[in-house]
Protein backbone atom coordinates (compact mmCIF):
# COMPACT_ATOMS: atom_id res chain seq x y z
CA UNK A 1 0.00 0.00 0.00
CA UNK A 2 0.94 3.76 -0.49
CA UNK A 3 2.39 5.82 2.17
CA UNK A 4 -0.26 8.11 1.12
CA UNK A 5 -2.96 6.16 2.93
CA UNK A 6 -3.10 4.95 6.33
CA UNK A 7 -4.92 2.06 7.46
CA UNK A 8 -5.52 0.18 10.92
CA UNK A 9 -8.59 -2.30 12.13
CA UNK A 10 -9.85 -1.69 15.37
CA UNK A 11 -13.25 -3.47 16.69
CA UNK A 12 -13.72 -4.20 13.65
CA UNK A 13 -13.70 -0.83 11.99
CA UNK A 14 -11.31 -0.13 9.36
CA UNK A 15 -9.92 3.27 9.79
CA UNK A 16 -8.29 4.19 6.22
CA UNK A 17 -6.85 7.87 6.15
CA UNK A 18 -5.54 9.62 3.24
CA UNK A 19 -1.94 10.90 3.98
CA UNK A 20 -0.62 13.62 2.58
CA UNK A 21 -1.06 16.75 4.88
CA UNK A 22 1.45 19.22 3.14
CA UNK A 23 -1.40 19.02 0.40
CA UNK A 24 -4.50 19.12 2.30
CA UNK A 25 -4.42 15.07 1.50
CA UNK A 26 -5.06 16.18 -2.26
CA UNK A 27 -6.04 12.55 -4.10
CA UNK A 28 -2.64 11.05 -6.53
CA UNK A 29 -2.78 8.26 -9.04
CA UNK A 30 -0.93 6.15 -5.91
CA UNK A 31 -3.45 6.94 -3.10
CA UNK A 32 -6.74 6.52 -5.23
CA UNK A 33 -5.16 2.92 -6.42
CA UNK A 34 -4.17 2.27 -2.77
CA UNK A 35 -8.04 3.20 -1.68
CA UNK A 36 -9.76 1.37 -4.47
CA UNK A 37 -7.70 -1.56 -3.29
CA UNK A 38 -7.91 -1.65 0.44
CA UNK A 39 -11.96 -0.11 0.13
CA UNK A 40 -12.33 -3.64 -2.28
CA UNK A 41 -10.32 -6.14 0.45
CA UNK A 42 -12.90 -4.58 3.36
CA UNK A 43 -15.88 -5.03 1.55
CA UNK A 44 -14.71 -8.89 1.22
CA UNK A 45 -13.58 -9.22 4.65
CA UNK A 46 -16.07 -10.37 7.22
CA UNK A 47 -13.98 -8.86 9.86
CA UNK A 48 -14.69 -5.68 9.09
CA UNK A 49 -18.48 -4.27 10.24
CA UNK A 50 -17.76 -0.56 9.64
CA UNK A 51 -15.54 1.56 7.54
CA UNK A 52 -14.10 5.13 8.47
CA UNK A 53 -12.49 7.20 6.02
CA UNK A 54 -10.38 10.52 6.92
CA UNK A 55 -7.71 12.45 6.22
CA UNK A 56 -4.79 13.86 8.19
CA UNK A 57 -4.09 16.75 9.51
CA UNK A 58 -6.58 19.50 9.35
CA UNK A 59 -7.79 18.62 6.37
CA UNK A 60 -9.82 15.60 4.93
CA UNK A 61 -9.59 16.12 1.32
CA UNK A 62 -8.62 18.68 -1.08
CA UNK A 63 -9.91 16.90 -4.39
CA UNK A 64 -7.52 16.66 -7.36
CA UNK A 65 -4.03 17.76 -7.18
CA UNK A 66 -4.24 20.47 -9.05
CA UNK A 67 -0.18 21.21 -9.56
CA UNK A 68 -0.60 17.77 -11.49
CA UNK A 69 -2.92 18.70 -13.48
CA UNK A 70 -2.01 21.85 -14.60
CA UNK A 71 1.15 20.49 -15.42
CA UNK A 72 -0.58 17.62 -17.92
CA UNK A 73 -2.81 20.30 -19.21
CA UNK A 74 1.01 21.99 -20.02
CA UNK A 75 2.85 19.21 -20.99
CA UNK A 76 -0.34 17.02 -22.28
CA UNK A 77 -0.06 13.06 -21.51
CA UNK A 78 1.15 10.31 -23.46
CA UNK A 79 -2.15 8.53 -22.57
CA UNK A 80 -4.95 9.13 -25.52
CA UNK A 81 -8.04 10.22 -23.86
CA UNK A 82 -9.65 7.33 -23.81
CA UNK A 83 -7.20 6.16 -22.12
CA UNK A 84 -7.30 8.64 -19.36
CA UNK A 85 -11.00 8.26 -19.52
CA UNK A 86 -10.35 4.55 -18.28
CA UNK A 87 -8.02 5.06 -15.42
CA UNK A 88 -10.37 7.73 -14.19
CA UNK A 89 -13.53 5.81 -14.31
CA UNK A 90 -11.57 2.98 -12.94
CA UNK A 91 -10.73 4.80 -9.76
CA UNK A 92 -13.66 6.67 -9.41
CA UNK A 93 -15.53 2.94 -8.41
CA UNK A 94 -13.85 4.11 -4.85
CA UNK A 95 -17.13 5.97 -4.68
CA UNK A 96 -19.26 3.13 -5.81
CA UNK A 97 -17.42 0.78 -2.81
CA UNK A 98 -18.25 3.02 -0.31
CA UNK A 99 -22.00 4.08 -1.26
CA UNK A 100 -22.69 0.16 -2.51
CA UNK A 101 -20.52 -2.05 0.06
CA UNK A 102 -22.41 -4.09 2.12
CA UNK A 103 -21.53 -2.28 5.28
CA UNK A 104 -21.71 1.21 7.01
CA UNK A 105 -19.43 3.32 5.78
CA UNK A 106 -18.42 6.76 7.80
CA UNK A 107 -17.14 9.93 6.36
CA UNK A 108 -15.16 11.41 9.41
CA UNK A 109 -14.61 15.39 8.46
CA UNK A 110 -11.53 17.07 10.12
CA UNK A 111 -11.29 19.87 7.96
CA UNK A 112 -11.64 21.05 4.37
CA UNK A 113 -13.76 18.28 1.73
CA UNK A 114 -14.07 20.06 -1.52
CA UNK A 115 -14.35 18.77 -4.95
CA UNK A 116 -13.28 15.15 -5.18
CA UNK A 117 -12.68 15.00 -1.37
CA UNK A 118 -16.62 15.91 -1.05
CA UNK A 119 -17.54 13.40 -3.87
CA UNK A 120 -15.96 11.04 -1.64
CA UNK A 121 -17.61 12.45 2.08
CA UNK A 122 -21.33 12.36 -0.13
CA UNK A 123 -20.83 8.66 -1.13
CA UNK A 124 -20.36 7.17 2.28
CA UNK A 125 -23.45 6.30 4.33
CA UNK A 126 -22.91 8.68 7.20
CA UNK A 127 -20.23 11.77 7.31
CA UNK A 128 -20.06 12.86 11.31
CA UNK A 129 -18.09 16.44 10.75
CA UNK A 130 -15.75 18.45 13.49
CA UNK A 131 -16.96 22.01 14.24
CA UNK A 132 -13.92 23.09 12.21
CA UNK A 133 -15.07 21.08 8.75
CA UNK A 134 -15.61 22.41 5.40
CA UNK A 135 -17.33 21.61 1.94
CA UNK A 136 -17.21 22.45 -1.08
CA UNK A 137 -17.82 21.10 -4.43
CA UNK A 138 -14.76 23.86 -6.34
CA UNK A 139 -14.81 22.16 -9.74
CA UNK A 140 -16.15 25.39 -10.99
CA UNK A 141 -12.92 27.49 -9.53
CA UNK A 142 -10.54 25.51 -12.08
CA UNK A 143 -12.45 24.82 -14.50
CA UNK A 144 -14.21 21.12 -14.18
CA UNK A 145 -17.56 19.90 -14.43
CA UNK A 146 -16.84 17.08 -11.28
CA UNK A 147 -16.15 13.59 -10.60
CA UNK A 148 -16.33 10.50 -8.29
CA UNK A 149 -19.95 10.80 -8.49
CA UNK A 150 -21.28 14.03 -6.60
CA UNK A 151 -23.60 15.09 -8.98
CA UNK A 152 -25.25 12.30 -8.22
CA UNK A 153 -24.48 11.87 -4.76
CA UNK A 154 -25.44 15.48 -4.03
CA UNK A 155 -28.38 15.73 -6.11
CA UNK A 156 -29.92 12.50 -4.01
CA UNK A 157 -29.43 14.09 -0.88
CA UNK A 158 -30.26 18.13 -1.48
CA UNK A 159 -32.16 17.56 -4.53
CA UNK A 160 -31.50 19.00 -8.23
CA UNK A 161 -32.14 22.22 -7.46
CA UNK A 162 -29.74 23.39 -4.44
CA UNK A 163 -27.36 20.19 -6.47
CA UNK A 164 -26.98 22.81 -9.37
CA UNK A 165 -26.60 25.96 -7.45
CA UNK A 166 -23.80 24.35 -4.95
CA UNK A 167 -21.92 23.36 -8.39
CA UNK A 168 -22.02 26.30 -10.28
CA UNK A 169 -21.55 28.51 -7.76
CA UNK A 170 -19.13 26.15 -5.43
CA UNK A 171 -19.72 28.00 -2.44
CA UNK A 172 -17.86 27.10 0.82
CA UNK A 173 -19.96 25.10 3.42
CA UNK A 174 -19.48 25.42 7.15
CA UNK A 175 -19.81 23.08 9.61
CA UNK A 176 -23.78 24.45 10.38
CA UNK A 177 -24.80 24.97 6.75
CA UNK A 178 -23.70 21.33 6.23
CA UNK A 179 -25.91 20.40 9.08
CA UNK A 180 -29.11 21.81 7.36
CA UNK A 181 -28.83 20.74 4.03
CA UNK A 182 -27.97 17.25 5.39
CA UNK A 183 -24.69 16.97 4.21
CA UNK A 184 -23.68 16.01 8.17
CA UNK A 185 -25.45 13.87 9.79
CA UNK A 186 -23.88 15.38 13.27
CA UNK A 187 -21.85 17.94 14.21
CA UNK A 188 -19.13 17.44 16.85
CA UNK A 189 -16.84 19.44 18.61
CA UNK A 190 -13.25 19.14 16.84
CA UNK A 191 -11.57 17.46 20.35
CA UNK A 192 -14.34 15.17 20.32
CA UNK A 193 -14.66 13.87 17.05
CA UNK A 194 -12.62 11.19 16.60
CA UNK A 195 -13.69 9.70 20.09
CA UNK A 196 -17.11 9.93 19.23
CA UNK A 197 -16.98 9.07 15.12
CA UNK A 198 -14.79 5.98 16.89
CA UNK A 199 -17.65 5.28 19.28
CA UNK A 200 -20.76 5.05 16.39
CA UNK A 201 -18.18 3.37 14.13
CA UNK A 202 -17.83 0.68 16.73
CA UNK A 203 -21.49 -0.15 17.71
CA UNK A 204 -22.02 -0.50 13.90
CA UNK A 205 -19.34 -2.85 13.32
CA UNK A 206 -20.58 -4.73 16.55
CA UNK A 207 -24.33 -4.35 15.46
CA UNK A 208 -26.70 -6.97 13.24
CA UNK A 209 -23.86 -7.32 10.21
CA UNK A 210 -26.21 -9.46 8.13
CA UNK A 211 -29.50 -7.09 8.79
CA UNK A 212 -27.10 -3.92 8.03
CA UNK A 213 -26.34 -5.70 4.93
CA UNK A 214 -30.08 -6.00 3.44
CA UNK A 215 -30.63 -2.36 5.02
CA UNK A 216 -28.43 -1.11 2.87
CA UNK A 217 -29.21 -2.87 -0.12
CA UNK A 218 -33.32 -1.66 0.36
CA UNK A 219 -31.88 1.97 0.77
CA UNK A 220 -29.93 2.07 -2.75
CA UNK A 221 -32.75 0.28 -4.10
CA UNK A 222 -35.07 3.21 -2.63
CA UNK A 223 -32.57 5.70 -4.35
CA UNK A 224 -32.81 4.80 -8.01
CA UNK A 225 -35.16 1.89 -8.21
CA UNK A 226 -39.48 1.36 -8.76
CA UNK A 227 -40.97 0.83 -5.62
CA UNK A 228 -42.24 -3.07 -6.93
CA UNK A 229 -38.09 -3.23 -6.58
CA UNK A 230 -37.83 -1.62 -3.41
CA UNK A 231 -40.37 -4.72 -1.43
CA UNK A 232 -38.94 -7.51 -3.58
CA UNK A 233 -35.64 -6.06 -1.83
CA UNK A 234 -37.41 -5.97 0.95
CA UNK A 235 -39.23 -9.59 1.04
CA UNK A 236 -35.89 -10.75 0.48
CA UNK A 237 -33.93 -8.87 3.20
CA UNK A 238 -36.65 -9.75 5.24
CA UNK A 239 -36.16 -13.82 5.08
CA UNK A 240 -32.49 -13.90 4.79
CA UNK A 241 -32.36 -11.71 7.77
CA UNK A 242 -35.01 -13.98 9.70
CA UNK A 243 -32.77 -16.81 9.58
CA UNK A 244 -29.94 -15.32 10.54
CA UNK A 245 -28.15 -15.99 13.87
CA UNK A 246 -28.15 -12.34 15.12
CA UNK A 247 -31.96 -12.19 14.59
CA UNK A 248 -32.31 -15.59 16.57
CA UNK A 249 -30.02 -13.63 19.63
CA UNK A 250 -32.03 -10.92 19.33
CA UNK A 251 -34.83 -12.62 19.85
CA UNK A 252 -34.01 -14.43 22.74
CA UNK A 253 -32.48 -11.60 23.96
CA UNK A 254 -35.33 -9.70 23.86
CA UNK A 255 -37.75 -12.71 25.60
CA UNK A 256 -34.75 -12.41 28.47
CA UNK A 257 -34.62 -8.53 28.76
CA UNK A 258 -31.05 -8.58 27.89
CA UNK A 259 -29.30 -6.75 25.14
CA UNK A 260 -28.07 -8.84 22.58
CA UNK A 261 -25.11 -10.04 21.19
CA UNK A 262 -24.53 -9.90 17.28
CA UNK A 263 -21.86 -12.04 16.10
CA UNK A 264 -22.41 -11.18 12.31
CA UNK A 265 -23.78 -14.11 10.65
Amino acid sequence: MSDELLYRLENRVAVITLNRPERLNALTKDMMQALLARLSACAMDDGVGCVVITGVGGAFCAGGDVRAQARVATEGSPETPEQRTDTLRASMEASRLLHEMPKPTIAMLNGVAAGAGMSLALACDLRIAGRSARMTTAFAKVGLSGDYGGTWFLTQLVGAARARELYFLSDVLDAGRMEALGLANRVIGDDELAAETMALAEKLANGPSVAFRYMKRNLNVAVSGTLAAGLDSEAYGMLRSRASEDHKEAARAFVEKRAPVFKGR
